[in-house]
């Protein structure tokens, strides 16, 4: 019986023996770090020879760039989205202007040279490239105009790329170790780091810390292998070589608050209006005729101005600043002449020669209802436009809406680098065609102006635009509809609604007319009244003295520079103390 056990006990102890070995190895395994080495390539993302990574401030980024010829190019909207969005692109005459505080600088795709003026200068590199129908621009070319430093690492190919220069903390190694993809001894290699290589830290964590090598690769090592606070390293910043400066924007503006009217003209023959148009008014110090607007599709403008007219105003000490305005001829197509440098530039030209001709103190820009695909032109239309402007003792001011997501591509900040004044136009909050109510309620004006101070446009700049005119809603009952499935829906609306803008003395008769009540609503400081006449109900949300002082709150509380009127005639004399009486408490 003994004999036979003897082998059974032996097989036994023999698997006992290995299972212990097998433990004794996991456990052994666990504590053995990884000889794994990562692929450079696939942790970059670069599959091609013109394929550069980026690493972007110590961050290994989502783009790929690319290297041709030795040279380094981002596409047109990495350049704009990541870098710097003044730099604009005519897809039309292949042309990359940048526009700095004083000049224009051009680069035409597929040249090594760029035009200040008509002076040349050659680079030893295409500026722009086109490959394969994508923009690219050359980053030698780019930093001229960025505050950016870079280095170029080769095997796999990647971009070291600065913009913001505090680098943070040098270390060391006290040991060669390695430099692992995440936090731990089993995760694969990305570089063996030798002793006393320099590192910068990006994070410290209680065993591991992130670091990035100066060759651009991210990763992670022991805390037991760092040397931190090591005296002897000389932060990555001070080697770093960066020298454009960035622009300093200058303005033009009025020593005193700005009372600007405008004053329409429809007709050359309404200038001679304009005497009467000062007297009826008290403290105008600028007036705005509706002068201009553009005429055609190669960016010629039409006139309606008036030498006398200019000479009445400035014997009177009010300044003209013509408006230019989009609007009037809806044969020009706004959208192609601002989209081709050739009829944007002659728009420009055409418009700083009638300032010239009529001896104009300013210029108001007025284009209004433009396509957001050509947000960028507009932009550089603005900029192209001051540096005229500037150059001639020119004051630019430009109209805006009130800022909404939808109108996010006028790019106010922009606008401000360039523009002397931004003019908020802050009405039609409600207007023909939109849903009945207040052309211009007290909330719909302060947000105006938060929302465009907050946009980075100074207050000093910022002119608030108020109206002078109302609009008076009708309601006429529809026939009766009650078994139709229109009038089912939840939206149904009863009537059809229309309006008509009216100035303050002619809503008032209106008003009267009627016997309507005026009801003060607080939270709109407006009067509301309400009235039938021939079936039909009629709703108006009034502008008069009391409004407009509110809204001229608005503007002394945030210190604006002033405020615009639309439009001449429109008002009631007793609004015109109301607006002296704001324009001194922002003396």
């Amino acid at each position: 019986m003994k004999k036979k056990m003897g082998p059974v006990i032996a097989g036994l102890f023999l698997i006992i023996v290995i299972i212990l070995i097998l433990v004794i190895s996991k456990k052994i395994e666990k504590y053995i770090p990884s000889e794994e080495m990562a692929d450079l390539g696939e942790y970059y993302g670069v599959t091609s020879d013109e394929d550069v990574a980026v690493v972007w401030n110590q961050e290994l980024s989502d783009i790929i760039v690319k290297k041709f010829d030795g040279q380094i190019y981002l596409t047109l909207d990495q350049l704009k989205d990541r870098l710097n969005d003044r730099f604009y692109y005519d897809r039309n005459e292949q042309l990359l202007i940048y526009t700095t505080a004083e000049t224009n600088i051009k680069a035409y795709a597929g040249k090594s040279e760029y035009y200040i003026g008509n002076e040349a200068t050659a680079v030893p590199y295409e500026i722009v490239k086109t490959v394969d129908g994508e923009i690219y621009v050359a980053l030698d070319y780019i930093q001229k105009y960025t505050d950016l430093a870079y280095e170029l690492v080769e095997k796999p190919n990647r971009l070291i790329l600065w913009t913001d220069f505090d680098t943070g903390e040098p270390v060391s190694i006290k040991k060669e170790t390695q430099l692992r993809v995440k936090g731990g001894i089993k995760s694969p290699i990305l570089k063996e780091l030798a002793k006393d290589e320099e590192l910068i830290l990006l994070e410290q964590m209680d065993d591991w810390s992130r670091l990035m090598t100066m060759d651009g690769i991210i990763g992670y090592a022991k805390n037991k292998h760092i040397t931190f606070d090591d005296a002897s390293l000389v932060p990555k910043e001070e080697t770093l070589t960066h020298s454009y400066e960035g622009e300093t924007f200058t303005h033009n503006l009025l020593e005193e608050p700005v009372n600007l009217l405008w004053h329409q003209v429809v007709y050359p023959e309404a200038n001679s209006r304009i005497a009467s148009v000062l007297a009826s008014s008290k403290g105008v110090n600028v007036v705005a005729p509706t002068w201009f607007y553009l005429n055609d599709n190669e960016g010629n403008i039409a006139d309606k101005a008036s030498s006398n007219y200019v000479s009445i105003c400035h014997g009177q000490g009010v300044k003209v600043w013509g408006l230019v305005s989009n609007l009037e001829n809806k044969e020009a197509d706004t959208s192609y002449v601002l989209s081709h440098t050739t009829t944007r530039e002659n728009l420009v030209h055409q418009i700083l020669t009638k300032a010239l001709q009529y001896n104009l103190d300013g210029v108001n820009l007025d284009f209004e209802s433009i396509d957001s695909a050509v947000g960028d032109d507009y932009i550089q239309f603005v900029r192209e436009l001051s540096l005229k402007c500037r150059a001639n003792n020119l004051i630019l001011s430009v109209d805006n809406y009130v800022p909404t997501e939808y109108t996010a591509f006028y790019d106010r900040t922009e606008q401000a680098n360039y523009a002397d004044y931004i003019v908020i136009m802050a009405y039609d909050e409600h207007y023909s065609g939109s849903g009945e109510g207040s052309v211009a309620s007290i909330d719909y004006v302060k947000n105006g102006v938060k929302n465009t101070i907050a946009q980075s446009v100074p207050a000093e700049q910022i002119i608030l635009g108020v109206p002078f005119y109302t609009r008076l809603w009708k309601e006429v009952p529809k026939e009766d509809e009650s078994d139709t499935v229109e009038s089912a829906s939840a939206d149904y609306v009863g009537y059809e609604l229309s309006s008509e803008a009216l100035g303050m003395a002619e809503t008032r008769r209106r008003v009267e007319a009627n016997g309507a009540t005026m009801n003060w609503l607080e939270d709109m400081c407006q009067y509301y009244a309400q009235y039938e006449h021939d079936g039909a109900t009629y709703k108006v949300w009034m502008e008069d003295a009391k409004s407009i002082e509110k809204k001229l709150e608005v503007m002394t509380d945030n210190k604006l520079a002033g405020a615009a009127f639309w439009k001449a005639g429109l008002e009631t004399a007793d609004v015109w103390d109301v607006i002296v009486a704001a324009m001194q408490k922002l003396q």
